[in-house]
């Protein structure tokens, strides 16, 4: 059978792959997508969205009971973790189709099956139905990335989970250990917790949440604490002991090692990306670490192929991932002031129960490449709508240029502020000064008066603290 040819073939259908190949519809260009599992990907189908509907779950549930605070009565309270589940896997499904819809209403081919690249401009489809080749002058690989796996650590889906198995938990653990206290970790450590399960998070580095401002981690972990978790920081499991009920795990901290009994395990210690079997060496593309090398435009160095989002590397996010893929998109159809996405220009959001956010450079980073800072915080206890939510716990924190007036960095822990980071994004885009942020009027009462105090305790002017 002849090759069919595009313009634009795009391998993966997650939030990198179909935005991509949506943009090329809209601008003319003749697009295909190749999936070989799910429309939407991982972010869809057992990731970013099933995740915030258990999450939501755990959140009323938690709400609940607190009932009395409210004024409100609430008795026999409890879950059904089968019907929570059933929710989640339905909005994912949801969404999924509606990703299947996009394509058919922009005209986008789609053809489901594993691709290889089998020369330049060419990529060859195994289908259920046999082979299928189709060429085109440019080809986007969105392939994306999987759980790591560490040696001895592997999951079997019966004890020892990754993020697909905690979202369809084949029992609701008693005793749970989490190991990596990244967003994944923390998110399914968050949600268990509140359903009632005794939990352990373990991270190799000196603080949880590493990558968010110390502050931001510090407070996290007292919070975590207070609802019962148990942190340990500086350790690493070094095995584990399986049995049909139950795990031991070995964990080495300050040089001793310690064991515990605990019957389920969700190991979250990072990602690899899906660069096997793609043809991507025989190429001439270099892979580093299981990630694509790329230019700031996602050029992989052979001519007309391009790698984008999770399998080009950090910071893996769904956000970064469909930005990339318009930007490529855009170069490709020949569109003038196509900017590069900059990583410190993407915000992480983690939804745990406080939520925590951030932009930009951390205080330390901030200082680090040699910034004199000017740093402004502002707590949640000083807010009226964070009071009269019953959410006063958490802070909002705000990095300047001292020289400049820049905003460098906002981090934020507290209920909602995976929605109030936006504004902070918007600000850092437009270039704005602290006099900017300080003259803009914030609605009373909402919570984003705090980004407005906490802009202004960094200049010595907060009225409500």
């Amino acid at each position: 059978m002849a090759a069919r040819t595009f313009d634009v073939v795009v391998i993966g259908a997650g939030p990198g792959g179909y935005v991509a190949a949506i943009r090329a519809a809209q601008l003319g260009l003749k697009a295909c997508i190749v999936e070989r599992e799910h429309m939407g990907g991982i972010c869809l189908n057992w990731g970013c969205i099933p995740t915030k509907a258990m999450l939501r779950s755990s959140e009323v549930f938690h709400l609940m009971h607190r009932a009395k605070e409210f004024g409100l009565k609430a008795e026999g309270v409890g879950y059904d973790l089968d019907a929570v589940v059933k929710r989640s896997r339905g909005v994912a499904k949801q969404l999924a189709s509606g990703v299947g819809h996009l394509m058919k209403k922009n005209k986008v081919e789609v053809v489901m099956g594993e691709a290889t690249l089998t020369a330049k401009g060419k990529v060859s489809v195994k289908t259920d139905k046999g082979t299928e080749e189709l060429q085109a002058k440019n080809i986007i690989v969105a392939t994306g990335a999987r759980a790591r796996e560490l040696p001895g650590l592997e999951a079997d889906g019966k004890r020892v989970w990754t993020y697909k198995h905690a979202l369809q938990p084949p029992h609701m653990p008693k005793k749970l250990l989490v190991i990596g206290s990244g967003a994944i970790g923390i998110e399914f450590a968050s949600f268990y917790n509140t359903l009632g399960a005794e939990t352990t998070v373990v991270e190799v580095m000196d603080r949880i949440l590493p990558i968010e401002d110390a502050e931001v981690s510090a407070f996290a972990k007292k919070a975590f604490e207070k609802q019962g978790m148990k942190i340990l920081q500086k350790a690493t499991v070094k095995k584990l002991d399986r049995s049909d009920d139950k795990v031991t795990a070995h964990i080495e901290m300050d040089g001793k090692t310690e064991t515990i009994e605990v019957d389920t395990v969700i190991s979250a210690v990072g990602i690899v990306g899906n660069v096997e079997g793609l043809g991507l060496e025989e190429l001439g593309v270099k892979v580093e670490r299981t990630h694509v090398v790329t230019d700031a435009y996602c050029r992989t160095g052979v001519d007309g192929l391009y790698a984008i989002g999770d399998i080009a590397g950090a910071p893996w996010l769904a956000h970064k991932a469909s930005h990339e893929g318009v930007m490529v998109v855009e170069l490709i159809a020949g569109k003038n002031k196509v900017h590069p996405v900059k990583p410190q220009e993407i915000a992480g959001c983690t939804y745990c129960q406080p939520q925590v956010a951030s932009v930009g450079y951390t205080e330390a980073k901030a200082k680090e490449l040699g910034f004199q800072v000017k740093v402004g915080k502002f707590p949640f206890i000083g807010n009226g709508k964070a009071i009269a939510l019953g959410e006063a716990e958490g802070f909002i924190k705000t990095v300047f240029d001292e020289k400049t007036g820049e905003l460098l960095g906002a981090h934020m822990v507290g209920a909602e502020v995976t929605e109030l980071i936006q504004g902070y994004i918007v600000a850092r885009k437009l270039e704005t000064t602290e006099e900017d942020l300080i003259e803009t009027v914030f609605p009373h009462p909402t919570l984003s008066e705090m980004m407005h105090e906490s802009v202004l305790d960094a200049y010595g002017r907060a009225v409500h603290f």
